[in-house]
């Protein structure tokens, strides 16, 4: 490795993660601004111009909120939890592409981390450690109403992650790779004509990624796992501070990471009009891609009410994972009618 490459890899990871970070802060501003719309409430508006600084204002008080630990709680399980929580969630995207190959001062540049070719292995393997902080951060609490929260989220997740497995494997068949480098060229091989093809062969496999996402970030309507009705705030019950910032921030980035995913999967990634002209636009498709995505997940939440646990056990088990099956069979019959 030249100390050219290196400098571009540190540049990159460094881009990466102050993108995921910063775009935290501002998805919890987009996210209040869309529902107060939605439920016809103000939002922020008082923190800086039209409240954007709200995301500021909301990180200055969470830095300085007492923190504290209970005292029988495991002590150095209930520090390393929100750790494990977070980490997946910022390297998840390593492997996503953010758009073609460009040319600056002379050297050619890819605009992703890495090209990995067991890339839908790495994604499924990074978002199951998170499940282990969640269920450490119950345990470590010493907390009856934390830990049926850690419970229900690793429940929550064997069930749904897979269906998800399941809307990655039609994905693999239909691209011949497990690159998303080579995904995303194989829904632009015949232009706008083979991503329409694409797309129509996978309707239900987007809906199953979707919803095996939302499970995944433990969101409305899956936030059972912290259901204040029945569990108090469940796993993060005794977290306060920082810490509880964490978790907090773990949520937010892995929605980000999963809409990344689905616009990468299912949207034709940095793919749109002009790009071989323009290699450029390639970020801005993705990050158009993904807002789109993100909103969809702000707009089941606004409309959607909990799950009771037992129905979601049961959607999960008998309704996603058939209709899983299903959409790799029909993967494998469109891979194989063309020829693949």
């Amino acid at each position: 490795m030249t100390a050219a490459l290196l400098i571009e890899y540190i540049i990159k990871s460094v881009l990466i993660l102050l993108v995921m970070t910063a775009g935290f802060a501002y998805v919890t501003y987009y996210e209040r601004k869309a529902l107060a719309r939605m439920q016809t409430r103000i939002g922020p508006n008082r923190a800086g111009p039209w409240g954007l600084f709200q995301p500021v204002a909301d990180g200055i008080k969470l830095i300085f909120k007492e923190e504290f630990i209970p005292a029988k709680a495991d002590k150095l399980l209930f520090l390393l939890a929100p750790v494990i929580t977070v980490i997946p969630a910022l390297i998840i995207t390593a492997v996503v592409p953010w758009g073609p190959t460009i040319e600056v001062l002379g050297r050619q540049i890819n605009l992703y981390l890495a090209n990995v070719n067991v890339a839908i292995l790495y994604l499924g393997a990074v978002a199951s450690i998170a499940v282990y902080g969640i269920v450490l951060a119950g345990w470590s609490s010493n907390n009856k109403y934390a830990m049926m929260g850690g419970l229900r989220s690793t429940a929550q997740m064997i069930s749904y992650e897979l269906a998800l497995g399941l809307s990655f494997v039609s994905v693999t068949l239909l691209a011949g790779s497990m690159s998303l480098v080579d995904i995303v060229n194989a829904q632009g091989t015949n232009g706008i004509l083979g991503w329409i093809v694409w797309n129509l062969s996978q309707p239900l496999g987007f809906v199953l990624f979707m919803i095996a996402g939302l499970a995944e970030t433990n969101r409305a309507p899956f936030d059972l796992p912290e259901a204040e009705h029945e569990l108090t705030a469940g796993y993060h019950t005794e977290y306060s501070g920082m810490k509880f910032a964490m978790f907090y921030m773990a949520e937010y980035i892995k929605i980000i990471a999963i809409s990344m995913i689905a616009a990468t999967l299912f949207l034709g990634g940095y793919l749109g009009p002009f790009i071989n002209q323009l290699p450029w636009l390639g970020p801005i498709y993705l990050f158009i891609k993904t807002l789109i995505v993100i909103f969809v997940f702000i707009w089941i939440r606004a409309t959607w009410p909990r799950f009771r646990y037992d129905r979601l056990m049961a959607f999960g088990w008998k309704v996603l994972l058939p209709l899983g099956f299903l959409n790799v069979f029909i993967a494998a019959v469109v891979t194989v009618l063309r020829g693949g």
